[in-house]
């Protein structure tokens, strides 16, 4: 499904991106590593090749526009251009009403899934656009980029925000061959879900009764989504909040 395509993986060393990274490896993609930890993506890339697959690591953080800029040069370099994007980076806290977040955790919040995800796309539809070859981009959001989900309300702005950022992005290529769309995520058993219930136990009921299927998803669902995005097979798709969520936003 994704066989010659060139992806470029953000939040790639755990969770969704890395179980996106198999996939999209495994569907024929060459893939572009991108996250903080750098050992992490070493290994994945390395389980990857030994598979027949294509990898190539970019070690960074998404809010530093240097650490993305190097990343799509990567991608043109090692393997010819950049034919999608999967913008999974993301940074959530829960547990604390709005007057007892504090200043800090709000700019986190909105510097990791927001002022990063615009770096990401910034870089990432010019390489797309020189391609001639157009693009998929692919961003995650959440059932909080929709609604007060009772995750933190930094959180909730940040996804809105992911959305609004997905639309114009569609909106202004759409004629220049590239798409943009967003996934739409529910609870999701990722190592940053373990953390934050570790932290606040009593979320896991709320997010597991919130969904029609009574159940988290695995990663590879998430990626699923993503990985259909990216291709072909959704040429008339774009500018859209695809849920992929349980059910959660039909209830």
């Amino acid at each position: 499904m994704l066989s010659g395509k060139v992806i470029m993986i953000t939040g790639c060393s755990s969770g969704i991106g890395a179980a996106a990274a198999r996939l999209f490896a495994a569907e024929g993609a060459a893939v572009v590593l991108v996250a903080r930890r750098a050992d992490r993506l070493h290994s994945l890339a390395a389980e990857i090749t030994g598979a027949g697959g294509r990898a190539a690591v970019s070690a960074g953080d998404v809010v530093r526009e240097e650490d993305v800029e190097r990343a799509v040069a990567v991608a043109t370099e090692r393997f010819g251009g950049l034919d999608g994007a999967f913008n999974n980076a993301g940074w959530a806290t829960a547990g604390s009403t709005l007057h007892e977040t504090d200043s800090a955790v709000f700019d986190r919040v909105m510097s990791v899934n927001v002022r990063g995800l615009w770096n990401c796309l910034r870089h990432q539809i010019p390489a797309m656009l020189a391609s001639g070859r157009g693009g998929s981009v692919v961003n995650t959001s959440s059932v909080a980029g929709l609604l007060a989900t009772g995750a933190t309300a930094p959180y909730v702005a940040a996804k809105h925000a992911v959305l609004g950022l997905t639309k114009a992005a569609a909106s202004e290529y759409g004629q220049r061959g590239i798409r943009v769309n967003a996934l739409v995520v529910g609870s999701t058993r990722t190592e940053l879900m373990d953390e934050m219930l570790t932290n606040t136990p009593s979320l896991e009921g709320s997010f597991v009764d919130r969904s029609v299927q009574k159940r988290m998803a695995d990663p590879a669902e998430i990626a699923q989504a993503a990985a259909w995005l990216c291709s072909d097979r959704s040429s008339f798709v774009t500018g859209a909040p695809v849920p992929v969520d349980g059910g959660w936003t039909a209830a």
